[in-house]
């Protein structure tokens, strides 16, 4: 095709709208070769001015004509109201997005006197006919009142109409009413201006403003077809609608200057621009700019509602900054994300397939470089599903983010050298059994290098900064600075349900943690919490500035994760240094007296193995203390999250819903040459343990911090090897407190080879007879006020 006829279709393109003619001033030049988008009529302009008008009228009288011209795209407020969005969510207790709403609700007295953009949600509570409904996105609610059938007033003229359906099932719905008409310019007659469709409300003083989307689609479109790359002017292009890229094969589309270059969708809904399918796409150097920033991001995320479960606020009033649809290669530079409700920058790919059935269209590589997102209703960065591959987000800036700075389900993830303050989670995995791919579990997903990353201040949304849970496989936490950080830094969590995987395989190195809370009030938070198997936390600086803040816990393992190596952090000034707890269960349903399923759990499983955990003990839960002890013949069925079942090897009355905990026959954990000082709770050893449950070659040291009650509080089977404990010479302190273990037996375990010093009493026991049960050997003591009486 050439150049001339492509100019004839793009002309086409924009004479739909009514006609095209240049802009007032000179379009800005592109580098040779490239397309610019003012050739396809795109304004870039600000102006914007008001005019009465008149139902049934095209003809405006403007206050001032400003550079409005013949053929541009325009949009006008107040002028045409409609319905223009509509869903159904539910029925309760099903992950669904919005489906079409069809005839169940109908709608009527919407005129546009009740705003320019009204968001209406009708809740349907489960186990009634009844409903209450909200125009601020679930953040107040009018009382609930029965469903009659029949018209129902809501507010100053509107009113709803439920159908037959099966509304006891619990349903929210959606509308999203509209005034403003998106139009176009036909003629300007100094302030007269002749739209191309007539407004269909009389409006005293609407508000006329540029419209872009089309002439910019018309030109990606055309771009696309002559396979060239295109130019994006200075300016703000103001958008009614998101715009798209299909199947480019070679493509860049690159702004003036990332700064002034702004696509604005503040008046729309959707991606700024959506990229879908094609092979390489560049799209680099713009501002882009929504709707719904961090101060509205309750109303971006799951609202609570006693209908759906699952509604969020975004599926009723989103955009995002780019969207990618499988599209293979992708760079996105110097891009910058504003007030966005939904992602702000998201991908969702179909996978590769497998051998044979190998599918070569999907995301195979995608970059976000010099990228932002600030002040946002939801995520920074997200990969949607787990086919997308390779995605890096490289030295960006996340700041005052309502929901996660980065969540991704995908493979091969790379966030590194970024700088996040403010923003929510970057969260790893979510993958259950509705979302994978053919190729899960065998190739795995989730797969993070989480480097060099600078963290600060807190965590306004998922209760950490890096999480690794639900399917996360073979993770990296390493190199990152954390400061004045007042909420929990990273978790590694082992916990699953029947809609989730379990994670695994995880390191934590080479991180620096400051923990000090510069704000007005400490909250309880943990630098390093890890419940997952397969976790190596090492070569990590923990600490909080000035005195101990008894609110942060260094790191904290719960059983029963397995193959823990916990070796050579530094430890300072936290209320608790090295925690060790218990993860409970619960029973799903009871097969027969000695098998039952299970509901949320945390038990290391791996798929590929047949049966599983032999001879692990089972501790039934009472009030939520230990009661009972049973023995584990096998746990089988981990090939998937609902099949998964456990035997036990005697008959035991369990029920749904019983919580229980488990003690692995070999827990292998290793606490091995950290430095714990100036911590209120230095070590404490609160799981069942084991035989290889080992603590080795540390140094504990009180030093200034007062009131400390024992440097190491052990409640269960610990061998501690080689340890240097000193300092606890305050009255009634203690180097080593022992108490039963949680089912008050006497636990035992190997003490040898430690140094005891300057210690007021090296062995306090909560009962008689725990020391006795020990095998101590080797130990010294200096300077200590009250040694053991037994020394082997």
């Amino acid at each position: 095709m050439n150049l001339r006829i492509s100019t004839v279709l793009c002309s086409v393109a924009a004479i739909a709208w009514g006609g095209w003619a240049m802009a007032a001033e000179p379009a800005d030049s592109a580098p040779a070769g490239w397309l610019n988008a003012r050739e396809c009529g795109a304004s870039g302009s600000e102006f914007s001015t008001t005019a009465p008008t008149e139902k049934g009228s095209k003809t405006i009288t403007v206050a001032e004509a400003g550079d409005f011209q013949a053929g541009q795209g325009v949009m006008l407020s107040q002028c045409n109201p409609r319905v223009a969005g509509k869903a159904i969510w539910g029925p309760r207790h099903v992950v669904v997005m919005g489906r079409p709403l069809d005839d169940k609700v109908e709608i009527r007295g919407y005129d546009g006197t009740q705003g320019d953009w009204v968001v209406l949600l009708l809740d349907v509570p489960e186990g009634s006919k009844s409903f209450c409904w909200s125009e601020d996105l679930a953040r107040t609610w009018s009382e609930t009142v029965p469903i009659t059938g029949d018209w129902q007033p809501l507010r100053d003229g509107i009113e709803v109409r439920f159908n037959e359906h099966d509304w006891e099932k619990g349903y929210t719905v959606h509308f999203s009413l509209r005034g403003q008409l998106v139009t176009a310019i036909e003629k300007v007659e100094g302030k007269a201006i002749t739209l191309r469709d007539a407004p269909t409300r009389t409006s005293p003083a609407a508000t006329l403003r540029h419209c872009d989307d089309a002439a910019l689609q018309a030109a990606i479109d055309r771009a696309v077809r002559e396979k060239r790359n295109l130019h994006v002017p200075v300016g703000r292009y103001r958008l009614s609608r998101g715009l798209y890229v299909r199947n480019a094969t070679a493509m860049t589309i690159e702004g003036a200057g990332a700064v002034d270059t702004i696509l604005d969708i503040s008046e729309g809904e959707g991606g700024c621009i959506s990229l879908s399918k094609g092979v390489e796409v560049t799209v680099r150097n713009f501002t882009m700019v929504g709707h719904s920033g961090f101060a509205e991001r309750d109303q971006c995320g799951l609202l609570r509602t006693r209908g759906s479960s699952y509604f969020w606020g975004f599926g009723a009033k989103g955009c995002n900054a780019v969207s990618i649809g499988s599209t293979e290669r992708v760079l996105i530079e110097n891009c910058h994300g504003r007030r966005m409700a939904t992602e702000c920058f998201v991908s969702g790919s179909t996978s590769r397939g497998t051998v044979e059935k190998p599918n070569e269209s999907h995301s195979k590589q995608t970059t976000y470089l010099r990228c932002s997102a600030i002040d946002c209703g939801r995520n920074g960065f997200n990969d949607v599903m787990c086919g997308s591959e390779n995605t890096s987000v490289l030295y960006c800036r996340i700041v005052d983010v309502g929901g996660c700075a980065w969540e991704g389900a995908s493979r091969f993830v790379r966030f590194i050298g970024n700088y996040v303050r403010n923003a929510g989670t970057v969260a790893m995995g979510n993958l259950g059994p509705a979302n994978h791919d053919a190729t899960f579990p065998e190739l795995g997903a989730g797969q993070h290098i989480v480097a060099d990353n600078v963290f600060e201040s807190n965590v306004p949304y998922g209760g950490c900064a890096i999480r690794a849970a639900v399917g996360a496989t073979q993770v990296l936490v390493r190199d990152n600075l954390f400061v004045n950080f007042g909420s929990s830094a990273v978790n590694i969590s082992g916990k699953s349900d029947l809609t989730h995987y379990p994670s695994a395989n995880a390191t934590i190195s080479g991180n620096l943690f400051d923990m000090t809370e510069i704000g007005e009030k400490s909250s309880p938070r943990i630098a390093v919490d890890v419940s997952a198997p397969d976790v190596i936390v090492g070569n990590n600086q923990i600490y909080v500035r000035g005195d101990c803040d008894p609110q942060v816990t260094a790191i904290k393992v719960e059983e029963p994760a397995v193959h823990l190596n916990i070796h050579d952090n530094l430890i300072r000034n936290c209320g608790a240094g090295i925690v060790t707890s218990r993860a409970s269960s619960r029973v799903g349903e009871v097969v027969d007296g000695r098998t039952f399923t299970l509901s949320t759990r945390t038990v290391p499983l791996d798929h590929r193995a047949a049966d599983q955990c032999r001879g692990w003990g089972l501790v039934w839960l009472a009030g939520g203390r230990p009661a009972a002890l049973s023995a584990i013949e096998a746990i089988a069925g981990a090939e998937t999250t609902d099949k998964v079942r456990v035997t036990l090897q005697e008959p035991y009355t369990a029920k749904a819903g019983d919580g229980f905990e488990l003690i692995p026959t070999a827990a292998n954990w290793v606490f091995r040459g950290n430095t714990v000082s100036g911590c209120r709770r230095p070590i404490v050893l609160d799981s069942y343990g084991g035989p290889s449950s080992i603590v080795r070659a540390n140094i504990v040291t009180r030093g200034g911090t007062p009131d400390v009650k024992q440097a190491i509080e052990m409640r269960g089977r610990f061998d501690l090897i080689g340890n240097h404990v000193a300092g606890f010479d305050e009255a009634g302190s203690a180097a080593l407190r022992l108490f039963p273990d949680p089912l008050s037996r006497t636990a035992g375990g190997l003490v040898a080879d430690n140094v005891f010093q300057s210690c007021a009493q090296v062995v306090s026991e909560s009962q008689e007879g725990l020391w006795q049960a020990i095998h101590a050997k080797e130990n010294v003591y200096i300077e200590c006020g009250s040694t053991p009486v037994k020394q082997q």
